[in-house]
């Protein structure tokens, strides 16, 4: 530190510290008392504590925080309102919900008051950090600030503050919900119901309609007879049974009742579903003013077509209601148009009559079988000698039997294994029909047996066989059956034999004897 010395009288000079700034200050403030006077001394102001200065001065804020809904079908969230107060004495803060009876949510005091903090370094809000449409963030709740008073709007501004404009708070899906619909009160009416059970008890209108059942498979029309008990104003219908209808006889289509015609408009809180209709939800009932002949009415949502009545309800309506039409409506010649059901051409796929029952049908079933006819020809089989019509020289001289089965016209063809002939001999082709190729695909024409004359020549499937031999049962059957076969069949096989007749009757496939070329 520098030093500067002392000059005194007689002394050497002494060392001392340098003056500090608030000496110097100090000195230059002090005036000459001798040539300006003693200074006017003001008196120091009192001091007043923060805790008296601010004592019940507290800013208050309105806001809201979002509060979210787990497991609800309804709702996703509440909005809860809070107020926010600041203490101005020691810069705490205390947050309050506002209690509302029967709300089912814990409510009053959310945050007790004491100094919130602000993050993690240590710092506490203070009033300079909270203002309108800002998020105040105490212990990861984000309170959401909208409004203020006057007190502490003045007070912000005036310590230069600018206050934001408020915002509206949003409005509460949970409380909107539980809010009752005002009550209104129907003065009771004056109509005397027991008046009405004895005079009009036994008094009903009955109507002849016909129920547009669209909503069906075929889109049908049912006749009905509606019902009107003048004594309650009830509806009942009733279903009109034909002979040999083949439906079950069911009594009522729809039991006696009031049937409600329109539904009032309600609100979100009325339940969906109700197990009885109240006065509360209905806005009218049917009555005799709606029901007119050749108008179509919608009950329980059916809609049934009103055509005619009866003489009591022609006079009745005269008497009461003179301005509704009863003119008869003639429903004898609407005829229901018959669904004509177009079947698929043949695909090829299978035998003609399994394709064709998959169109009959939705769940497929077998084709019929003429069982008579499989029982009267069980076992008889027509059997005829036959040769490969073909240009190939290799199938000169192979010999065939071909099998007629009378109980289901099937045919089959077994070649007879000749030794060293260089074609190994079996079964050609499998029972099957055989079709003709004049016929069509989707109306075949079978090969029968006034068809299979000796000397004749087949098609099966894309081979031509000549017939040339018949055993005699073939003979027998055909002079047996003669008024069915065309007598060029008959001469052929009667010529032949006699002449050369071979002996199949008692021999299968596997026991054939070889015949000569």
């Amino acid at each position: 530190v520098p030093q500067r010395p002392l000059v005194g009288i007689g002394r050497e000079p002494l060392l001392v510290d340098q003056f500090t700034q608030s000496e110097l200050d100090q000195m230059n403030r002090q005036r000459a008392i001798l040539t300006y006077g003693p200074a006017r001394t003001h008196p120091l102001p009192d001091f007043i504590p923060a805790h008296v200065a601010f004592d019940k001065k507290v800013l208050r804020f309105n806001g809201y925080f979002r509060q979210d809904i787990e497991g609800s079908s309804e709702n996703e969230y509440y909005v809860r309102p809070i107020v926010v107060y600041y203490y101005l004495e020691d810069d705490s803060i205390s947050i309050v919900e506002p209690v509302v009876e029967n709300s089912g949510i814990p409510q009053g005091k959310l945050v007790k008051r004491h100094q919130l903090p602000k993050n993690a370094l240590g710092e506490t809000y203070h009033w300079k950090d909270l203002n309108l449409r800002t998020d105040l963030i105490v212990y990861g709740t984000v309170y959401r600030l909208c409004d203020c008073d006057l007190f502490t709007r003045d007070f912000l501004e005036s310590s230069g503050i600018i206050v934001n404009e408020p915002e509206e708070m949003p409005v509460d899906p949970y409380t909107q919900g539980r809010v009752q619909p005002l009550q209104s009160y129907n003065t009771p009416s004056d109509f005397d119901r027991l008046k009405q059970f004895l005079t009009m008890d036994r008094k009903v209108l009955r109507f002849f309609a016909l129920w547009k059942n669209w909503d069906s498979l075929y889109s049908e029309t049912r006749p009905v007879l509606l019902l009107y008990y003048l004594m309650d104003d009830t509806v009942e219908i009733r279903e009109v049974h034909e002979p040999n209808s083949g439906r079950d006889p069911f009594p009522l289509l729809l039991r006696r009742q009031r049937v409600l015609k329109d539904y009032k408009e309600l609100t979100d809180a009325f339940p969906s579903c109700v197990l009885e209709v109240s006065e509360q939800e209905v806005k009218e009932y049917y009555s005799p003013k709606d029901f007119k002949v050749g108008d179509t009415i919608t009950m329980m949502g059916r809609k049934f077509f009103i055509y005619d009545c009866d003489q009591y309800t022609k006079n009745y309506y005269q008497e009461h209601l003179g301005e509704v039409p009863l003119k008869p409506v003639d429903i004898s010649d609407k005829k229901t148009t018959d669904i004509s059901k177009e079947i698929p051409p043949y695909n090829g796929f299978g035998s003609l009559e399994d394709s064709l029952q998959n169109c009959l049908s939705l769940i497929p079933q077998p084709p019929k079988k003429d069982f008579i006819k499989i029982l009267e020809n069980d076992h008889k089989i027509l059997r005829y000698e036959a040769k490969l019509d073909s240009p190939n020289p290799e199938d000169h001289g192979r010999r065939f039997i071909l099998s007629y089965y009378l109980s289901n016209d099937m045919i089959s063809i077994f070649e007879p294994p000749v030794r060293n002939s260089g074609t190994i001999g079996g079964k050609f082709l499998e029972k099957t029909r055989i079709p003709k190729p004049d016929g069509t695909i989707d109306n075949p024409q079978y090969y029968g047996p006034s068809d299979l004359a000796i000397g004749s020549t087949i098609e099966v499937f894309g081979h031509w066989f000549r017939l040339t031999n018949a055993d005699e049962y073939v003979l027998k059957f055909l002079e047996a059956n003669a008024e069915n076969i065309p007598l060029e069949t008959l001469n052929s096989i009667r010529q032949v034999v006699k002449d050369n007749p071979i002996q199949l009757m008692n021999c299968s496939e596997k026991h054939l004897v070889q015949m000569s070329p």
